[in-house]
C-alpha cells in the first residue's frame, strides 16, 4: 500500500472519531453547541448582543437547519475523504463511488445507533438520509473534478 492511503486512512479515522464525538453529546451538551452557534452566527452579523428572547427567537427558527446542515456537512467531508482512498485503490471508476458510498451509509447507520445509547439522544432515519446526501454531493464532485482532470491530461498527451 502507499504512504498516501495510509494518510488517507489516517484523515478518514481522525474525521470518524469527530463524527463520533458528536455523536457522544448527551442532548443537552449537543442542543447547547447547536445553540452556541444560532446565536454567535446572529449576533456576528446583527454587530450587538441578542436579547434573550431575541436568542430564544432565532433559536427556534433555525436549530432544525442548523443541526441538519452540521450532519451533511460532517458526511461531505467523510465522503471527499474516503473517496480518495477508493479511487487511489479502485480507481477512477464507478467502483470508488459505489465502496464511498456503502462506506458513508453504513458509517452513518452506526452513528444513529450509537445515539440510541447517549442520554436523550435518538436514532433518526432521516438523519442517515441527509447524512448520505452529504456523501453522495461530495463523491459526485469529486469524481466529475478528477473526470474532467483527466480528460485534459488525455488531450495534452
Amino acid at each position: 500500500m502507499k504512504r498516501k492511503n495510509y494518510i488517507n486512512i489516517a484523515l478518514i479515522l481522525i474525521w470518524l472519531f469527530v463524527i463520533f464525538s458528536f455523536s457522544a453529546e448527551d442532548a443537552k451538551e449537543s442542543t447547547a453547541s447547536s445553540d452556541q452557534v444560532i446565536v454567535k452566527t446572529a449576533e456576528t452579523i446583527k454587530r450587538e448582543e441578542l436579547t434573550p428572547k431575541e436568542k430564544e427567537t432565532i433559536i427556534e427558527k433555525y436549530i432544525v437547519p442548523v443541526r441538519k446542515s452540521a450532519h451533511f456537512f460532517l458526511y461531505f467531508v467523510l465522503g471527499i475523504l474516503v473517496y480518495f482512498l477508493f479511487k487511489d485503490i479502485c480507481g477512477l471508476t464507478p467502483t470508488s463511488i459505489i465502496f464511498t458510498m456503502i462506506f458513508c451509509i453504513v458509517y452513518a447507520c452506526s452513528d444513529e445507533i450509537h445515539q440510541l445509547f447517549v442520554d436523550g439522544r435518538t436514532a433518526r432515519i432521516f438523519d442517515v438520509l441527509v447524512d448520505s446526501c452529504g456523501a453522495f454531493l461530495s463523491t459526485m464532485i469529486i469524481y466529475g473534478i478528477c473526470k474532467i482532470k483527466e480528460k485534459r491530461m488525455i488531450k495534452l498527451k
